[in-house]
Parts: structure tokens; sequence; C-alpha cells
């Protein structure tokens, strides 16, 4: 009787024991040094960044404008950038020019199907951060792209409607800019999901 108690309760220890052992596998890494187990534990990284400072209740309203801005336009600007990397492998392949403007109108389009009613939503604000951003992430500005796929006709007559609305496919991104230096640090904020 003793015999059959002590196994019984002996397997109930042990399989609390192996229950330990995994939860704390499971919790816990362990690094294997000069025979002795160090465990570790592997953590998040997290930045502390401070709260923003403002001046004036205006100040206050422009960055967090810009924010909201950002995170609508951003994910065009990399939808923009990977469609410019995927053209560029499809036009190395093309043989004629005519191929070549059917690469073109086929990106052109299909783009113009999926987006057309967000970007005609819009601002211009929002239109000029988006020309700023492509030049971000391509490291060409938006008048360059659209000469290089176009033409220097259609990049001209772009160009001269963007400056009625008083934008400019030529406007850069320039790290020298304090402007440009807030909105680079903000996208990798964003990229992080700190805000």
């Amino acid at each position: 009787m003793i015999l059959l108690v002590s196994l019984i309760f002996g397997s109930q220890l042990m399989a609390q024991r192996h229950q330990a052992q995994a939860r704390y596998d499971s919790i816990m890494n362990a690094t294997i040094l000069a025979g002795d187990s160090i465990p570790h534990i592997d953590l998040e990284e997290i930045a502390i960044m401070p709260p923003p400072q403002f001046k004036s209740r205006r100040e206050a309203r422009k960055y967090w404008r810009l924010i909201y801005n950002l995170k609508k336009v951003l994910p065009y600007s990399r939808i923009v950038y990977a469609t410019i990397g995927e053209m560029e492998a499809e036009l190395a392949d093309s043989q004629t020019d005519k191929e070549r403007r059917q690469v073109i109108k086929a990106a052109e389009d299909s783009l113009w199907d999926m987006y057309e009613p967000d970007l005609r939503k819009m601002t211009i604000t929002q239109g000029r951060l988006l020309f700023k951003l492509v030049d971000r992430e391509s490291m060409e500005t938006s008048y360059f792209w659209v000469e290089h796929y176009k033409g220097s006709f259609s990049a001209y007559f772009w160009q001269g409607i963007a400056r009625i609305f008083g934008s400019n496919l030529k406007s850069g991104f320039d790290l020298s800019d304090p402007d440009d230096i807030m909105i680079d640090q903000l996208i990798k904020y964003i990229d992080l999901g700190y805000i």
C-alpha cells in the first residue's frame, strides 16, 4: 500500500517537475558556457523618446497633422517604390520600344485601377508629401521617374500641372532640411510602431 501511494505521488511530482521545466524552457533560453548553463531572456527593443515639446498650439496641430499625413501617404510611396522595382525588372527583359510601352502602360493601368479613388481623395499637402517620400524611397524625384517612363514632354506637362497647385515634382528629400529630418525621424517611429 505504501509503495502504491509513493508511486502515485512520485509520478505526480515528476509530472509537475516536467511541467515546470517545460514552462521554464519556454520562457527562458540558456547558453552553455564552460559546462555551465546560463539562463537568459530575450527582450524586445524599447525606444524611449521624449514627449514632443511645442511652442504653441499651432505648432502642435502642425506636428500631429504631419503624423496623420505620413501614415496616410507612406504606404503609397512604398507601393510606388516596389512597382518601380518590378517595372525595371520587366523592362530589362523587354526587347523593343513597343514591349517597353506595353509594360509601362500595364503597370500604370493596374496602379490606377487599384488606387485611383484613394489618390483622388488626397489633399495637396499629402500630394507634396508623396513626392518627397517617393524621392526618399527611390533616391530619385518624381519628375525623374515620369521623365524616365513617359518621356520629357509628359514630365514637363505634369510638372506644369503640379506647379498650378503649388507643388513641385522635382522636390526632393533633403536631410539637411529640418522639416525633412523630422519627417525621417517620424517615419522611423511609425515603422517601429511607436506612433
